[in-house]
This record gives C-alpha cells, sequence and structure tokens, in this order.
C-alpha cells in the first residue's frame, strides 16, 4: 500500500528564523494506542515555537531534525488509536500536541488523548487553536499569583499585566477581570484602547515614564505580577509591589531563576517566581468552557495559510503581535 503524504512546514536546524522554514511532503503519521489522527484546520504560534528553533532548549529539544513545530492545533478527527474511547472520527477537537514531537504546520498531526478536547461549535478553529499554551499560561500564572475563583467571588487584590495585548497577556487580563482583580496592564500605545476593551482598569504605555516605571496612575500597590514581557529587572518591580507582592515570570531566563532562587533562599516577603507551563487537560476543558460561554475570547492578530506560514513566523519573532496569530490548512 503507498505511503500517504501530507505538505508541512520544518526546519533542519537550529536557527534561520522565518528562513529557515522549509516546505516539504511527508508521511501522513499514525496514531498509537492513546492518540488521535487530526485533520488539521489550524494551529497557532506560540513564541516557545521559534525559541526552541533558536535553540534555547538545546540540546533536549527538538528530539531530532528535521523537524515540525506547533504544539496548538484544531482539528477532525479522522483516525483513533485502538484504546481511544472519548473520540470518534468526524469529531472537532482543540489539543495540545506533545512538545518533543509537535507538529502543528502540517496538514495531519496526531494528538495525546489526554491533551484533546471538544471543540464547541461556538469557537471557530482560530479561535480553538489560540487557547491551549496562552490561555494555560495566564490561568497558571493567575493561580500561583493566588487566584483560584474566576467568578467574582475571590479575594480582591492588584494585579499588573506587562504585555497585556500579546498572546498571554490578553487572556491573563481577561481572566483576572473575571476574578474580580484591579488591573493595571502596560502595552504599546497603539493597542491602549484594545486593553481597555479587555476590562483593564488601567493601562500604561510602556514607553512613556509612568509605563517604564510601572507606576500605578491610582497610586496602588501591586499583589502580583503577571510578567509576560522581558528586560524588566527587578529594581523596577521591587518599588510597586506590597509587602508579599509576587512576580511571575512566564518566559524565565536563567537570570531570573538565579533571582528567583535568591528570594526564595533568603525568605524575601517580596517573592520572584518563575513559572513553567503544566498541561492539564482540566484546564484546558475550563478555558474552553469559559470561551463557549463568551466569558473569554481569543483575539486573533492574523490568519495566514500553511504555504505563507513564515509569515507568521515571522510576526511572533517581532514580538508586535496583538492577540494570537494564527495558521490555517
Amino acid at each position: 500500500m503507498a505511503t500517504k503524504i501530507m505538505k508541512a512546514v520544518q526546519y533542519e536546524g537550529y536557527g534561520g528564523g522565518a528562513a529557515g522554514l522549509k516546505h516539504t511532503e511527508i508521511p501522513i503519521p499514525s496514531p498509537k494506542k492513546d492518540e488521535v489522527l487530526l485533520k488539521l484546520e489550524a494551529t497557532s504560534v506560540n513564541p516557545i515555537d521559534w525559541k526552541v528553533q533558536n535553540g534555547m532548549l538545546r540540546p533536549f529539544l527538538p528530539p531530532r531534525f528535521p523537524f515540525v513545530p506547533g504544539v496548538d492545533v484544531t482539528g477532525e478527527v479522522t483516525e483513533a488509536g485502538p484504546e481511544v474511547a472519548d473520540f470518534k472520527k468526524g469529531d472537532k477537537v482543540i489539543a495540545m500536541l506533545s512538545l518533543p514531537n509537535s507538529g502543528g504546520l502540517a496538514e495531519f498531526a496526531v494528538a495525546p488523548t489526554n491533551m484533546t478536547v471538544s471543540r464547541p461549535a461556538e469557537l471557530s478553529p482560530a479561535e480553538g487553536a489560540g487557547l491551549p499554551t496562552a490561555a494555560l499560561i495566564a490561568l497558571q500564572a493567575l493561580r500561583t499569583a493566588g487566584t483560584t475563583k474566576f467568578d467574582g467571588t475571590g479575594k480582591s487584590s492588584n494585579i499588573l499585566i506587562t504585555a497585556a495585548s500579546g498572546g498571554v497577556g490578553h487572556y491573563a487580563v481577561q481572566l483576572a477581570k473575571l476574578a474580580g482583580l484591579h488591573v493595571t496592564a502596560t502595552c504599546g500605545v497603539r493597542n491602549v484602547e484594545f486593553v481597555k476593551q479587555l476590562g483593564a482598569d488601567e493601562v500604561l504605555d510602556y514607553k512613556t515614564s509612568p509605563g517604564s516605571s510601572l507606576t500605578s496612575p491610582s497610586g496602588k500597590k501591586y499583589d502580583a505580577v503577571i510578567h509576560c514581557a522581558s528586560g524588566i529587572p527587578w529594581s523596577i518591580f521591587e518599588p510597586n509591589l506590597s509587602a508579599y507582592g509576587t512576580v511571575i515570570d512566564i518566559s524565565p531566563s536563567f537570570k531570573s531563576m538565579v533571582a528567583a532562587l535568591y528570594k526564595k533562599v533568603t525568605l524575601s516577603k517580596k517573592k520572584l517566581v518563575t513559572l513553567v507551563l503544566a498541561p492539564k487537560v482540566e484546564d484546558m476543558r475550563f478555558v474552553v468552557e469559559l470561551a463557549k460561554e463568551g466569558r473569554l475570547r481569543t483575539c486573533v492578530d492574523s490568519i495566514h495559510g500553511l504555504s505563507t506560514a513564515e509569515a507568521a513566523w515571522a510576526k511572533s519573532i517581532s514580538g508586535h503581535a496583538t492577540g494570537k496569530i494564527i495558521v490555517e490548512m
């Protein structure tokens, strides 16, 4: 029997950025016993995708070259592994592919059932594909900050969200407001109105003096910071924090991890915590349900075809996306 072939986008080594992506045809994968094969409808490009390409997790990722990136997908089940009971052929789903294998920039991909959920009819493929990584990071960052209820009945606190117009940031603002928090947010001047529409109480242009110093216009001290930007030293955060304020860094560097360890061993009241996403299907179901109800929305920056995936890659690398960057098949 002839091997079935699909179109895919891959890279053959570290570095190269968008120019390093190559269009190719490769065999359609087969699902293992606990996986489903998806005919993909859309995938989103996350910063981790091109950071892996740059060698950030070398030598652990990618596991091999050539490598097809992309982990957040929507698609239709075309085949289910022999031990799969929850999904059948024809089901529309949202999935987070395993990062070691990835495979989202292709016409087909295999998804683990333990990170696959049904896609409600209320969500378009693009909206669904935007959710997994970014919304789960936002959710887990807020929980790390002490927020456990997202129905407005929890303890009120003041929170700062940096890079609030980006993929993680725009979900974090919405989730924080669902929790009843007072939100101060930073973004570029062109996105100030956008972030206000998401629900932020105060919005700072990060290039202005108040924005670069992170000072709340109302003089509030922050009980927590969801830090979605980069390059901001602790010396800027520290004077803006309340007595037991915590900074949750979602893109930890070696320097920030050392600083976090130092704060921990010195028993500092003000803390720096580095966050690494822990994929949990119950968290995925939670954010998908919020999206289905219209309480959490995916703002789509741009939609690209698989044939122009390089443009989506380059847009993500530029750091100027408003919401999520999507590739549709």
